[in-house]
């Protein structure tokens, strides 16, 4: 028989968190720093992130900023470092102003995602991450919410969301929400060690074909390579056999990446996004990251949205009377911002991975020609958000 928990004693706010990602992780924070007794969930036996790079844009050091982690994340910050677009033979098509996006917006930190996950778990309190715990079914019972997993069944006041686009929590509440949908493209992911320190990223764009790179603080270099290919597809000979042969005679230094990667390093993945729900809220239950709006990550938001879900969850509950007005507010700032920041990294998406030689023709030229300041106010949307100031909400709840 399974074992009943309870999250909290007696007048004590409790809360469950559903995934132990960066974004769970994210929200047990934020809620334990506010004074709530967490639980964060996880089905593996032991808590751990893959060997993936990660970028995060102001907006998301703001956010771990307000989780009191910033300074140890902003040590990974990448200086003087050229980035844009180029295409495949590495004329460069727009160039980013690194300075003076860092002027205008705050440093851009490009990490390694479990250097990011070490932080956010070695800032949680003793006892919080339980592992081996894979959720099977969330219900909404008597004005409190009811987990059960691995270990038994856990009990609380507020239920947080956070295991990513296949979500067990929404798939039990939110069971009319649509499912995942591919994307058109497929990815493969891959840190590479070359004894050299790169000083440029960016991407290059081909015909339904693109490269990203990204320098590490710590000298290594993060490479993701993107094609149109068929759902589910994969490569007999192997992934980094394939990566060569699409990307081998790609500009400098993509072919040096390439022959110094290991083939178990390589990670594979298709895109796929979430459409838009009808609310990220059910009672005490609130989605959040991927669980709530899983995008394509041609902007780079996806864990930084995930931050700000976070953070601002954490806010509101301070500022309102109750669980409910709290969540209801939730909805209402975070479903426009990310169902925006969805429709504008699809877009880019589809643009970016167009074939017909007429069409990246013209996309290559309207990147030359479109001015470098342009592209930062385009962005002034996404990464000026601040988090929400607590005592304003209160004076205004109040």
């Amino acid at each position: 028989m399974a074992k009943s928990q309870h999250v909290g004693g007696a007048g004590e706010r409790s809360a469950l968190v559903v995934g132990g990602g960066i974004g769970g992780l994210a929200a047990g924070l934020a809620l334990a720093r506010s004074g709530w007794r967490v639980k964060v969930l996880e089905r593996a036996a032991a808590f751990g992130e893959v060997g993936a790079g990660l970028s995060l844009w102001p907006n998301g050091v703001r956010a771990l900023d307000a989780l009191g982690v910033g300074d140890q994340v902003r040590e990974q910050a990448l200086v003087e470092t050229r980035a844009g677009i180029r295409n495949r033979s590495g004329r460069w098509l727009s160039r980013t102003d690194t300075q003076e996006l860092a002027d205008r917006f705050g440093p851009v930190v490009m990490i390694h995602r479990a250097r990011l996950f070490d932080i956010l778990r070695t800032a949680l309190p003793a006892g919080v991450l339980c592992g081996d715990s894979a959720v099977t079914r969330a219900d909404l019972r008597g004005g409190r919410v009811e987990v059960e997993h691995g270990r038994g069944v856990s009990r609380a006041d507020l239920l947080v969301a956070a295991d990513g686009i296949g979500s067990t929590v929404r798939h039990s509440l939110w069971p009319q929400a649509p499912a995942p949908r591919y994307a058109g493209y497929t990815t493969w992911r891959v840190v590479v060690d070359t004894g050299e320190r790169l000083s440029a990223g960016g991407e290059s764009w081909g015909r339904g074909e693109r490269v990203g790179i990204a320098p590490l603080a710590d000298g290594r270099t993060y490479l993701f390579c993107v094609a149109n290919a068929p759902e589910g597809q994969r490569s007999p000979g192997g992934e980094l056999a394939e990566l060569r042969r699409r990307f081998g005679r790609w500009h400098d230094p993509i072919p040096r990446l390439l022959a110094a990667a290991d083939e178990e390093a390589v990670m594979r993945h298709d895109i796929h996004a979430l459409p838009p729900l009808a609310s990220f809220v059910n009672g005490r239950a609130a989605l959040l990251g991927d669980a709530a709006h899983a995008m394509t990550p041609n902007l780079g938001q996806g864990a930084n949205q995930a931050l700000e879900d976070a953070v601002t969850l954490a806010v509101l509950l301070e500022a309102h009377p109750d669980v409910e007005s709290a969540l209801s507010a939730y909805d209402r700032l975070r479903r426009p911002r990310t169902r925006l920041i969805a429709r504008r990294s699809h877009r880019i998406g589809v643009v970016a991975q167009w074939h017909w030689a007429p069409a990246t023709a013209l996309r290559d030229l309207t990147l030359r020609m479109m001015p470098g300041p342009a592209v930062l106010d385009a962005l002034t949307a996404i990464l000026g958000w601040r988090p929400p100031d607590r005592e304003d909400l209160i004076a205004h709840t109040g």
